[in-house]
């Protein structure tokens, strides 16, 4: 998982990478080597420096993300800014990419200036696993710890940022038990007692830096 520098390529089964950021030629590169290329986006939040900024009307923004200059919360309930996502998944399936990282669908449990419910959530994100499913695209469930139960079965793999570090690792068995690939990041250094937690449950892990400018190091 590599979203900001110049991407490097290490001995990995699978990429996730930028999706705006990383040019069509090198996911096809990345596929003629026989790696899975999985590509990032937001779908959750508004993001000032994408191409597809001005697009979005200035109602849909809600509050702006504390560490995040530049982002705000996107009210994921309109249709104008669905069919802008969708836009988005298009760009994946135009550049090659296997599948799809959305991240930010857990704007409900932030300080959203949106109202968004849990409900709302359940519907954007059961809605954005159909639309890539659609279009051929595996799709991840990034975080959302408190969903999982209710999106276990519309999505194909699972990617959580800290869950170690949080405690709330265990929901992933919902995963493990029918096959789809846990990927935890931690933004640590190397911990071999997380690893041992992370193989005894069937999970990839992975330490990284929090700038993800880098190669991550994978549990020995």
């Amino acid at each position: 998982m590599q979203l900001d520098g110049r991407l490097q390529t290490p001995d990995r089964q699978l990429y996730d990478i930028d999706l705006y950021d990383t040019p069509q030629k090198t996911i096809g590169d990345l596929k003629a080597v026989g790696r899975i290329v999985i590509c990032y986006f937001s779908a959750g939040t508004w993001e000032d420096w994408r191409p597809d900024a001005t697009a979005y009307p200035t109602a849909a923004l809600g509050a702006p993300l504390a560490d995040w200059p530049g982002e705000r919360w996107l009210d994921i309930r309109r249709a104008d800014v669905r069919a802008l996502l969708s836009k988005r998944l298009d760009l994946a399936v135009s550049k090659g990419c296997n599948g799809v990282d959305p991240d930010n669908v857990d704007g409900y449990s932030n300080a959203n200036g949106l109202q968004l419910s849990a409900a709302d959530q359940v519907d954007f994100n059961r809605w954005l696993a159909r639309e890539a499913h659609q279009r051929d695209l595996a799709v991840g469930l990034k975080n959302a710890v408190e969903l999982l139960p209710q999106l276990v079965d519309d999505f194909d793999f699972a990617l959580n940022e800290s869950c170690y570090a949080y405690q709330e690792c265990d929901g992933y068995r919902l995963f493990r038990q029918q096959g789809k690939a846990v990927l935890i990041a931690e933004y640590r250094s190397y911990n071999s007692k997380m690893c041992g937690k992370a193989a005894a449950s069937g999970y990839r892990l992975q330490f990284f830096k929090r700038s993800l400018k880098g190669v991550g190091t994978p549990c020995n």
